[in-house]
């Protein structure tokens, strides 16, 4: 008998509240046990800092300025650093006392009692909001200033907020999305006449279509390179028409800017809630804080504001004469805010904010006929639900097959929390399905691995990509064997993560051998770009270290780019190069079992794929071993 609705979001609860316990235990122990050395490596901090000038922006926060400072410890300016910092996360303050060695950089550390928040931030800059004016000055005076990542508690409690909500429904449109998600229950369709839109291929033609006649929900399935962003901003654009405004959600800041800035381009009046990743002209150009201080009445605002605190700050006058100007002052200001918002939100076609970020306060009471929420295969079912309480309807963009969310918790893993809600659809309702077929990025013998073990053969390549390459006669994919004497050290521990030097010499040295071919000037005039891509942090940080120390690399290091699987998602590059890293007698291969982020490493490649591997460790796993045999056939 299959299970309920609501025991699977029961599940999915306690799953939820065991993740949370997890992280909460981590980041006690990383906030006790761990030297601010480790903690940098693993970019959850930066130290030491200098503190820059603070100020008041638009919406009336009191945000501080930091910089990152070179440290004999271990640099936070490093350019190593896989920094974790986000716009919206939460973060915490530290010292540390010079006095020991308990914390491996010299002292112990003393955590200030409040929490700041992540406003914007860039390779050694950081704007903060703090929660007063006056915790600047403990900031400005404090000696080894440092800051961490802090536990995001209030994410967790807007996720327990909505599965409650959810899971007690009786009536009413959620309780129906709910019963439509998780059961057998039909969803129905409109059956007016298709639309036709000569400029997408068929495949994407009909996810639009599909989307339109959708009354309760649909899923674009965009494998990579199919151009799911192109088809959901046309399937925005076209609810548009029918619709006066939308409400468009993504897991994170940096999907829901190139998700928005795609609909900018397309003309859609676009207002973005939240904190934007990259901060350019045009992308705060449909920011809620840009949009807001841009109104005529923001200048009387300010000078409202203004007045308030200087009466705050001023002692002359009666107490009850104060009270009455600062009643008057509060009350013209309210007003203020709510004309400037009333017309902000009533020129915005699109909503445009994170799924946590739908329950901001500004977007209290609204409610939205449809619902977008792209890289939905990202996003834990439980962030989903915050945004879907505002919406009558839902539709879901991502690709299953490629990054799932990101889960800590051994015990969550194990039971599913990974499990997406987009997953749930897609299994339940496969005729909400559409999947874009016709794939514009990768040659035709990079995708046909890829297209057979995650795809089922479906894809195909558009013609003006099937056949293209870098050289004459070139191998579009390799494997290059770092198998390392029984004498030699293959991969080993690198902080928290894992590193293998051999294997990443002889990355580069490859990658070396294949500039050689292709040759400097054509490099520089044509800019072929390379990825260099390791699922492991470690590998990562030493292959950056390798490049910046070897003169060869310097006129190239703005055409080459070294992350992980994750930092790449949602790019592509010419040529890609993978260093897996694992390599052991036991066949260990770690968390290069999951296949979806292999399908990510693979699928950024444009004309170039090459993989650097031990064969004997990593081949003992059916589907690499399937993979290197259609790489022998096609060298």
């Amino acid at each position: 008998m299959a299970e309920s609705p609501i025991t699977i979001l029961s599940r999915q609860r306690a799953l939820l509240q065991a993740e949370y316990a997890y992280e909460k235990e981590e980041f006690q122990r990383l906030t006790e046990a761990t030297g601010v050395r480790r903690k940098v490596e693993r970019g959850i901090a930066w130290f030491p800092l200098s503190v820059g000038h603070c100020y008041r922006n638009s919406l009336d926060q009191i945000v501080v300025e930091i910089h990152k400072t070179s440290s004999e410890a271990g640099s936070a300016a490093d350019p190593d650093d896989l920094s974790q910092f986000e716009p919206g996360k939460p973060v915490c303050f530290f010292t540390e006392d010079a006095s020991g060695d308990r914390h491996g950089t010299g002292g112990l550390l003393t955590y200030f009692k409040w929490v700041g928040q992540v406003s914007y931030v860039e390779e050694d800059r950081m704007v903060i909001a703090l929660p007063s004016a006056d915790v600047y000055e403990s900031l400005h005076e404090a000696y080894r200033l440092g800051v961490q990542l802090y536990l995001d508690e209030q994410t967790y409690r807007l996720m327990f907020e909505a599965l409650d909500d959810v899971i007690s429904a009786k009536t009413g449109r959620l309780a129906e999305l709910r019963e439509m998600f998780h059961s057998t229950l039909p969803i129905g369709k409109f059956t007016f006449d298709a639309v036709r839109f000569p400029w997408l291929n068929t495949s994407q033609q009909a996810a639009v279509n599909e989307v339109l006649w959708a009354k309760d929900v649909a899923v674009v399935h965009g494998p990579p390179g199919t151009g799911k962003t192109t088809t959901l901003v046309e399937a925005i654009y076209e609810t548009l028409q029918r619709e006066n405004q939308v409400l468009v959600c993504a897991q994170s800041n940096m999907a829901v800017d190139w998700i928005a800035e795609k609909l900018v381009d397309r003309g859609v009046s676009v207002l973005r809630i939240g904190n934007p990743t990259r901060v350019t002209d045009k992308m705060l150009s449909f920011t809620y804080e840009r949009r807001f201080e841009s109104h005529p009445l923001y200048t009387e605002l300010w000078a409202v504001r203004k007045a308030i605190r200087d009466i705050y700050a001023s002692r002359s006058g009666s107490s009850e004469s104060r009270h009455q100007k600062i009643a008057r002052l509060k009350d013209r200001a309210t007003d203020l805010e709510y004309t400037i918002n009333q017309a902000l939100f009533s020129d915005a076609k699109v909503i445009a904010s994170t799924l946590a970020g739908s329950a901001n306060r500004l977007l209290t009471g609204m409610k939205f006929g449809t619902l977008f929420i792209d890289e939905a295969a990202q996003a834990l079912e439980a962030a989903c639900w915050i945004a879907i309480r505002k919406a009558h309807r839902v539709i879901f963009a991502g690709d299953h097959r490629q990054l799932p969310p990101t889960i800590k918790s051994p015990e969550a893993m194990r039971g599913g929390l990974d499990h997406t809600l987009m997953q749930y659809i897609v299994e339940q309702k496969p005729q909400a399905v559409s999947l874009l077929r016709v794939q514009y990025r990768m040659c035709d013998t990079i995708m046909q691995f890829p297209n057979h073990e995650f795809y089922g053969g479906l894809l195909q390549s558009a013609p003006e990509v099937k056949y293209r390459g870098i050289l004459d006669w070139d191998t579009a994919v390799e494997w290059v064997d770092s198998d390392s004497p029984p004498a030699e050290s293959g991969e080993s521990t690198a902080g928290l993560s894992r590193a293998n030097p051999l294997e990443a010499q002889l990355t580069l040295d490859t990658l070396k051998r294949y500039f050689e071919k292709i040759g400097r000037e054509r490099l520089l005039e044509e800019r072929v770009d390379v990825g260099i891509i390791s699922p492991y942090k470690g590998q990562v940080q030493l292959l950056r270290r390798l490049l910046r120390q070897d003169r060869y690399w310097k006129p190239f290091r703005s055409l080459i780019a070294v992350n992980t699987v994750d930092g790449f998602q949602g790019q592509e590059r010419d040529v890609i190069v993978i260093s897996l890293v694992r390599s052991n007698d036991q066949g260990d291969i770690g968390f290069l079992r999951d296949l979806r982020r292999m399908n990510v490493a693979i699928t950024r490649a444009r004309m170039k794929l090459i993989i650097l591997g031990d064969r004997s460790t990593i081949c003992r796993m059916p589907f690499y071993r399937r993979l290197a045999d259609y790489i022998d056939e096609n060298y």
